[in-house]
């Protein structure tokens, strides 16, 4: 039976072209990876020292704080481009881009002395938070939200099993992110003995633990470490605290979202460092 080349062709024509289409479509959503979106998220990006590639405004009327976006934006020489609403549907990640998108580079993680460096120039007390295995992008936007209000130094999170900086979490952070450092580590039990060689308490949170978070001293140089959403601090990390401490449970639900969590014991420490 003979083989109809015309007709292979035409087959390998579609699947090429399917290709492309794909990896095309591909590097387009690659190119606005690194974005905030967002009005709040965007001002806040805009007051602080981060670059900015380009900002995307929706096309049409201004209203409100799109207005001040853009003045700041052109008294900062930011590239501004009007889009269809279409284009920036295609680019957002959280589907709540509020008409304004800023593509950015990748987000700067510091090194963990920049905190402790921080804290000291500051003449206050060390201030970390360690996240162990936060895979949650909303979670880490929390967190880091309440982490910059409660004047924490620096966050700390692994390489390793955790959400990136990403534009979701920037979005739920409502631009706290832009002015917290965060460091990114390849081993967190080394990086708690380095803490502790700089004279800090490793405060762990442990539903097993036996004291409250109320009755123990949060003052001084600490770090706190918040465990995973589902299965807490991992082994390792549990062993090498200097103190674990529990919230009270009195309901049938036996534990807390890891951003609430976050937020008790920082707000109890914020309470006894005041």
């Amino acid at each position: 039976m003979k083989t109809n080349n015309k007709s292979k062709n035409k087959n390998e024509f579609k699947k090429n072209a399917h290709k492309n289409y794909e990896s095309k479509a591909k590097i387009q959503e690659n190119e606005y990876e690194d974005i905030v979106e967002g009005r709040n998220a965007v001002l806040e990006l805009l007051n602080s020292d981060r670059d900015i590639n380009k900002i995307f405004v929706q096309n049409g009327e201004k209203h409100g704080s799109i207005n001040k976006i853009i003045a700041i934006a052109k008294e900062n020489k930011v590239v501004i481009t009007e889009v269809e609403k279409s284009k920036l549907d295609f680019m957002s990640k959280t589907k709540n881009h509020q008409g304004v998108i800023a593509v950015v580079p990748p987000f700067n993680y510091c090194e963990v002395e920049d905190i402790i460096k921080l804290a000291r120039s500051k003449n206050e007390d060390v201030f970390i938070l360690i996240l162990d295995g936060i895979e949650d992008p909303h979670n880490l936007g929390s967190i880091i939200r309440t982490a910059e209000t409660a004047g924490v130094h620096g966050i700390i999170i692994p390489k390793r099993r955790t959400v990136t900086v990403n534009s979701t979490v920037s979005k739920v952070s409502a631009g706290a992110v832009e002015h917290m450092k965060i460091a990114r580590v390849n081993n967190i039990n080394e990086t708690i003995r380095r803490l502790k060689e700089e004279g800090l308490w490793i405060i762990g949170t442990d539903g097993d633990a036996k004291t409250y978070y109320y009755n123990q001293d949060l003052k001084g140089d600490i770090a706190i470490i918040i465990g995973s959403e589902g299965f807490g601090m991992s082994r390792l990390v549990k062993e090498n605290a200097d103190i674990l401490v529990k919230i009270p449970m009195k309901g049938k639900i036996t534990s807390l979202n890891a951003s609430v969590s976050a937020g008790i014991i920082i707000y109890e420490a914020v309470k006894q460092r005041n």
